[in-house]
């Protein structure tokens, strides 16, 4: 299933040129992932703050930073012999905790539906989970759609749009989260059954 993903080859290669100069510059991909994580605790921490609808307007610019410095770290890891185990782990916790703190400040606004959200958070977190599993049993991780995490990266930056331009939360973003659940559920589906798929065709 087609997701934001199959952008990421085409992301990666505009980002080229700025791994060669973090690498020239002694920058590790651990770095540069650490940095993304605390970027995004950082942004949380200032929307828990205290609700001020134009303070969400700063969500969409940080999501695309993360998803920039997510990628750089990917390439500097691969690019450069950069791969370790405690990359490894970095990157995957760093995700979640990344989207944790991201996503939960949305139960914060008044209005908001806040056990939706807290589903929703946790529905992200399993697919994820889904991913790395298939890892454990052969496979190879998974990125399967429909809601990746670059889909849900752009879901709630378009959210934090409307909140920052003043629309209250209501009824659209009670059916959206409800939306964005049920997809989220279709993902960890996917990705499992592909997972199991994929070994069961090897020979």
């Amino acid at each position: 299933m087609i997701t934001l993903y199959s952008l990421k080859p085409d992301f990666q290669n505009r980002l080229r040129p700025a791994a060669r100069w973090l690498h020239d510059h002694g920058v590790s991909a651990n770095q540069v992932t650490v940095t993304a994580l605390l970027l995004s605790l950082a942004t949380g921490g200032v929307l828990c703050g205290g609700f001020t609808p134009t303070i969400w307007l700063l969500v969409p610019p940080v999501l695309l930073l993360r998803m920039a410095l997510n990628a750089l770290d990917g390439m500097l890891a691969r690019d450069f012999q950069q791969p370790t185990p405690l990359g490894a782990i970095l990157n995957e916790l760093g995700d979640v905790l990344a989207d944790t703190g991201l996503y939960l400040p949305l139960a914060l606004v008044p209005g908001a539906p806040v056990a939706l959200v807290v589903v929703f958070v946790l529905l992200a977190l399993l697919s994820e989970f889904s991913g790395v599993v298939a890892v454990l049993i052969g496979a190879g991780r998974r990125y399967d759609g429909p809601l990746g995490k670059s889909d849900r990266a752009l879901l709630i930056g378009g959210i934090a749009v409307l909140l920052g331009l003043g629309l209250p939360p209501g009824f659209w973003l009670t059916v959206t989260l409800w939306v964005a659940s049920t997809l989220l559920v279709m993902t960890c589906f996917n990705r499992l059954r592909a997972a199991l798929w994929e070994i069961s065709s090897c020979p």
